[in-house]
C-alpha cells in the first residue's frame, strides 16, 4: 500500500542589481539509487534565457550544469516531483558471508575502489575518546550499524544551524550538538576510522503524519512535511550502500530520498557557483502535498467515501426501523500480540505466559468505558479434548437499565497485587456474608487437600526422587505435586459456606455430612469451588435432588429492583429480623422483601431443627434438607477469590452479590469473583475475553444501530491497539493477512423471541440461498484458506448432495406468520437445518452459517436467537 506525494521545493535568490552568474550546479535531481520510486520530475530554472547540461559526476549523481548568457536580478530553482511513498524494508538485504559478522575486512578489489570513501581525517582527541567507547567484540554487522548509529544519535543533540559549512567532528563531539550534516559527517569519519566505506548523502526528507500513534516512543510529526536532509551511507558487501540517519537513529527508508552522494560534504552542496559582487536576499520554500493514497489497513476509507458509508448505515437503520426487524450485531473479534506475532501462545497454542495478562489489560478498558459498576467475573470458559483444564474466561456483565451490579470499582482485586489475604480472612468473610443473609455462621467450614491421595501419590514415586522435585513427564502434575508437598497437607486451602437460594426469596445452609469429618478436595488445580466432594454428600432420590434449573429465555422477565434497594437489604440483616429496623430502612416493598427473607430463614432453620440438625440422614433415607450448593472463599496469592454458587434466578444472585460486596466493604478486603455467572438473562449485557488458539477472542455486546456498532468497534480496536493487541499478521513474505483466529459476526434480537430469525424463518433461508448462489461473498470473508477443511465452509462444500438435503429442509420450514399476533415455532428452524449447516466433521459452530445459538435442544445457553 503506498501514498504519492507531490513535493514543491522552490530556492530563490534576488539581487540588488543585475549581475553575471558563473555557470551553477545544481544536485536537486534523486539519485540513481534511490529506493523510493520517482513518478514524475520536474526542475524550473529563472531567469528563462539559460543552457541546461544534465551530467553525472564521479559518483554518479546527477546535475545540472547552467550556464547564463546574460545578466540577471534574480536566480530561482524550483523542483516539482512526485514520489510514491511505499513502505521499504531497510533490512532487506543479504550480506556476504565475511561481511556477515563485524569486524571484517574487504577484498583487494573493494578497497581500491572505494579508496575515497575510506579516506580518515587526522584522529583528535574527542573523536579517539569516542571510538574507544564503541565495542569491537565480534556480532553481527546489521547489530553493530544498528547501535553504532544509535550511539552517535544519542551523543549528538540536534540543533537548526544555519551557519555555512560542516564542522569537523571533534567540534562536534566537543559541543555534543550539531545540524544533520554534523552528525552525518561525524559518523562517516567513525565508520571510516573503523575500517568501513561510508560517504555523506544530501536529499529530501518526507515525513507523513503517521495514521495511529506509537506505543512505544514518539509518534512523529503532527504535520506532514519534507525539507533538505543530511545522512550517511556505509558500504556492506552484499548489501550495497545502506542508508544511516544518526539524528534520528534509524536507517534509511522510503522517506530518505538522497539527491548526491559523495566521500566529502563540499560536493554534495545542493546548488554551488560564483556570483559577482552583491547584495542577496535569499528565499527558501518547500510544501509537500498528498495527491493519491491507497486504501491500508489503519486507514482503509478516505472522509468522503466514510462519509457515504455513514449515510447508508442510517439509510439501513431507518429501513430496519420501517420493517420492524429488530435486529442487533454483535461481533468476536480475534487479535494477537504486537510484541510476539510468532510465539506459540500466539500462533497455535490457547493458552500462554503472556496471554492472560493482555487479556486482562483490554478487559479493564473495556469494563471501564461501559460497565464501572458492572460485575468483574473471572471465570472457566471452554473445555476441548486434549486439554488437561478448562480455559479461562474473563466477563463482564452489567444492567441494561443502567443500575449498578457492583457499587465501589476500589473492592476489585487486581490479581497481579499482594493484598496480604490468607485463609484466616477468608473464614471470615464467609462468616460475615452468613450473618448478612440471616445464616448461622457456624456451617462455614475449612477445606484441606486430599491428604490421603496426596500420600499415595507421593508412596507411588520412585525411591530416588524428591517430591519437591518428582521428575514426573507430566509437567502440571510436577508442579501440582511440588505445591502440595510445599505448604503442606494439614495447610487450610479455603473456606466453604453451604448456601442456596429459597424458592420464595430468603437463603437456606446446613451441615455437610462428610465421612471423616473433614472436606478434603479432589485432586486438582481448579479454584475450590470446583473440587468439592459434592460425591460424598448424603444420597438423596432424583425426585427429590435440588436440581438448579436454567431460566428459560422465551419468558417475561419484570424490571429488576433498584440496586440501592438491594443494598439497603444488608444493612439490617444482621440484627435477625428486626421488622422496625427494616420498616425504618427504605419504603414498604424493601421492608416487605426484607422481612420475606428473614422469614425464610427461620422457616428454614425450624424445619432443620426438627428434623435434628446434627444427625446424618438414615440409610437409605432421602437427604431433602441438605444444602447442596455453596458459597466459598480462596486466598490464591495473597488474592481473596469469591467462588458463587449457581442460582435459578437473577434476582437471588444479585442480592447475594450485594452481600459479598457490603462485606469486602465492611473487612476493606478487594476480592475476585469466580465460579459460577449469573444465569442468562436479556435484563443484563455483557462481553467476554476469552483465549483461542493462537488469538484472545473478545466477545462483544451486541449493538441496535449503526451509530452503536461504530462506537463500539472504534473503541474494541483502539482499546486492542493501547493493550499492545493487533487484528493482524504479516506472513513471511510480508503479505498482510488476519489473526488466522476468525472474526464472526453474531446477529440476533434484544431477547431470543425478537430475533429476527425465529420470528420470520424465511429470512435465514433467503440468506442462505443467496449466499450459495454469490459464492463471492464466501469468498470476501474467507482467509487464506477456503473448502471444507477451512475455518468457515460453505454449506454447499462438505458434500456433494447437501444442496439438495437443504432444498428437502427449506420446504419444510414455517412461512412468515400471517397475522404479527401468530407465533411460529422457535425450534422449527433449529431441527430443520441443524445437521445441514455443519463442517465436514459434523460441527454447527464451524459452519459458514452457525446456528448453534439460535434455539439449540441442548439447553438455554443455545437458546438465544443468534446467528
Amino acid at each position: 500500500m503506498s501514498i504519492h506525494v507531490a513535493l514543491n521545493h522552490i530556492t530563490h535568490y534576488r539581487y540588488d542589481r543585475p549581475i553575471s552568474l558563473s555557470p551553477q550546479v545544481v544536485r536537486l535531481r534523486p539519485a540513481p539509487h534511490s529506493r523510493t520510486p520517482i513518478l514524475s520530475y520536474s526542475l524550473k530554472i529563472t531567469p528563462a534565457q539559460h543552457f541546461i547540461n544534465w551530467q553525472q559526476d564521479p559518483q554518479a549523481n546527477y546535475l545540472a550544469r547552467l550556464v547564463f548568457p546574460e545578466k540577471t536580478a534574480e536566480f530561482c530553482v524550483e523542483v516539482d516531483l512526485v514520489a510514491e511513498m511505499s513502505v521499504i524494508n531497510p533490512f532487506d538485504f543479504f550480506p556476504e558471508p565475511y561481511a556477515t559478522t563485524f569486524p571484517f575486512r574487504y577484498e583487494a578489489w573493494q578497497q581500491e575502489e572505494l579508496a575515497p570513501y575510506l579516506a580518515r581525517l587526522p584522529l583528535t582527541p574527542a573523536l579517539q575518546r569516542f571510538l574507544a567507547t564503541i565495542p569491537t567484540d565480534e556480532r553481527t554487522s546489521v547489530d553493530f550499524l544498528v547501535d553504532l548509529n544509535q550511539r552517535v544519535q544519542a551523543k549528538v543533540g540536534y540543533v537548526i544551524r544555519l551557519e555555512p559549512g560542516v564542522q569537523t567532528p571533534e567540534e562536534t563531539l566537543e559541543l555534543a550538538r550539531g545540524s544533520c550534516r554534523d552528525s552525518a559527517w561525524l559518523l562517516v569519519q567513525v565508520l571510516r576510522n573503523l575500517g568501513l566505506a561510508a560517504r555523506f548523502v544530501s536529499g529530501y526528507l518526507i515525513q507523513l503524519v503517521p495514521d495511529v500513534k506509537s506505543l512505544d516512543g514518539p509518534s512523529g510529526t503532527d504535520h506532514d512535511f519534507t525539507d533538505l536532509h543530511a545522512w550517511c551511507e556505509v558500504y556492506l558487501p552484499g548489501a550495497g550502500w545502506i542508508g544511516l540517519d544518526p539524528t534520528s537513529g534509524l536507517f534509511a527508508g522510503e522517506g530518505h530520498i538522497p539527491l548526491a552522494c559523495s566521500p566529502q560534504p563540499s560536493s554534495a552542496s545542493p546548488i554551488t557557483g560564483l556570483t559577482e559582487k552583491c547584495e542577496c536576499q535569499f528565499e527558501h520554500h518547500m510544501k509537500i502535498e498528498r495527491v493519491w493514497e491507497a486504501p491500508r489497513v489503519t486507514r482503509p476509507y478516505s472522509e468522503e467515501q466514510w462519509l457515504a458509508i455513514e449515510a447508508l448505515g442510517h439509510q439501513i437503520d431507518a429501513d430496519l426501523a420501517s420493517g420492524d426487524v429488530r435486529l442487533t450485531m454483535g461481533g468476536e473479534p480475534t487479535f494477537v500480540s504486537i510484541d510476539d506475532h510468532d510465539g506459540a501462545e500466539w500462533s497455535t497454542e490457547a493458552l500462554g505466559p503472556t496471554k492472560r495478562k493482555c487479556a486482562a489489560e483490554i478487559f479493564q478498558r473495556l469494563r471501564e468505558k461501559y460497565a464501572p459498576q458492572g460485575l468483574q467475573h473471572f471465570g472457566q470458559g471452554k473445555w476441548y479434548p486434549g486439554e488437561q483444564l478448562p480455559r479461562w474466561s474473563l466477563n463482564c456483565l452489567w444492567r441494561r437499565d443502567g443500575q449498578p451490579l457492583w457499587n465501589d470499582p476500589a473492592l476489585y482485586a487486581d490479581e497481579n497485587q499482594d493484598y496480604g489475604a490468607d485463609e484466616q480472612l477468608a473464614g471470615r468473610f464467609l462468616r460475615q456474608v452468613a450473618e448478612r443473609l440471616t445464616i448461622d455462621p457456624r456451617y462455614v467450614f475449612a477445606a484441606y487437600e486430599d491428604v490421603y491421595y496426596y500420600l499415595w501419590r507421593e508412596d507411588r514415586l520412585p525411591v530416588n526422587v524428591d517430591p519437591f522435585d518428582s521428575r514426573l513427564d507430566d509437567a502440571l502434575e510436577r508442579q501440582r505435586l511440588a505445591k502440595i508437598f510445599r505448604q503442606g497437607l494439614e495447610q487450610v486451602v479455603g473456606h466453604v459456606l453451604p448456601l442456596q437460594a429459597r424458592p420464595r426469596g430468603g437463603w437456606q445452609s446446613g451441615p455437610w455430612y462428610l465421612r471423616g469429618g473433614r472436606c478434603y478436595l479432589v485432586p486438582g488445580d481448579s479454584p475450590i469451588g470446583y473440587r468439592l466432594p459434592l460425591d460424598s454428600q448424603p444420597w438423596v432420590a432424583k425426585a427429590d435432588y435440588p436440581y438448579v434449573h436454567a431460566p428459560d429465555p422465551t419468558q417475561d422477565f419484570p424490571a429488576l429492583p433498584p440496586h440501592t434497594e438491594i443494598r439497603a437489604q444488608y444493612a439490617i440483616s444482621r440484627s435477625l429480623g428486626l421488622p422496625a429496623v427494616a420498616a425504618a430502612v427504605s419504603g414498604e416493598r424493601f421492608a416487605a422483601r426484607a422481612l420475606e427473607r428473614v422469614d425464610e430463614a427461620l422457616l428454614h432453620a425450624a424445619e432443620v431443627a426438627e428434623a435434628g440438625e446434627d444427625r446424618p440422614p438414615a440409610h437409605a433415607e432421602s437427604a431433602t434438607l441438605v444444602t447442596r450448593t455453596s458459597l466459598s472463599a480462596q486466598a490464591r496469592k495473597g488474592v481473596l477469590y469469591i467462588f458463587m454458587p449457581p442460582t435459578e434466578t437473577l434476582d437471588a444472585y444479585l442480592e447475594l452479590l450485594a452481600a459479598v460486596e457490603a462485606t469486602a466493604d465492611t473487612l476493606a478486603s478487594p476480592v475476585i469473583i469466580e465460579g459460577y455467572e449469573p444465569p442468562s438473562d436479556p435484563r443484563l449485557s455483557n462481553f467476554r475475553v476469552t483465549p483461542d488458539p493462537g488469538v484472545i477472542e473478545v466477545n462483544i455486546q451486541p449493538s441496535g444501530s449503526w451509530d452503536e456498532l461504530v462506537e463500539r468497534t472504534t473503541h474494541l480496536y483502539e482499546a486492542a491497539r493501547l493493550s499492545r493487541l493487533s487484528p493482524e499478521k504479516f506472513m513471511l513474505d510480508g503479505r498482510h493477512t488476519g489473526t488466522g483466529g476468525g472474526n464472526h459476526f453474531v446477529f440476533g434480537g434484544a431477547s431470543t423471541l425478537d430475533s429476527p430469525f425465529l420470528r420470520r424463518p424465511d429470512l435465514l433461508r433467503s440468506l442462505i440461498s443467496y449466499w450459495h448462489n454469490h459464492p463471492s461473498l464466501s469468498y470476501l470473508f474467507s482467509g487464506l484458506f477456503i473448502g471444507p477443511t477451512s475455518q468457515s465452509p460453505r454449506v454447499d462444500e462438505a458434500r456433494n448432495d447437501s444442496v439438495y438435503e437443504l432444498e428437502i429442509a427449506f420446504s419444510q420450514l414455517p412461512q412468515a406468520a400471517a397475522d404479527a399476533a401468530e407465533c411460529v415455532a422457535p425450534w422449527a428452524i433449529d431441527r430443520a437445518l441443524r445437521n445441514l449447516l455443519i463442517d465436514s466433521t459434523g460441527n454447527t459452530h464451524r459452519a459458514e452459517f452457525c446456528i448453534d445459538k439460535l434455539y439449540s435442544p441442548d439447553g438455554a445457553t443455545g437458546r438465544l436467537g443468534l446467528l
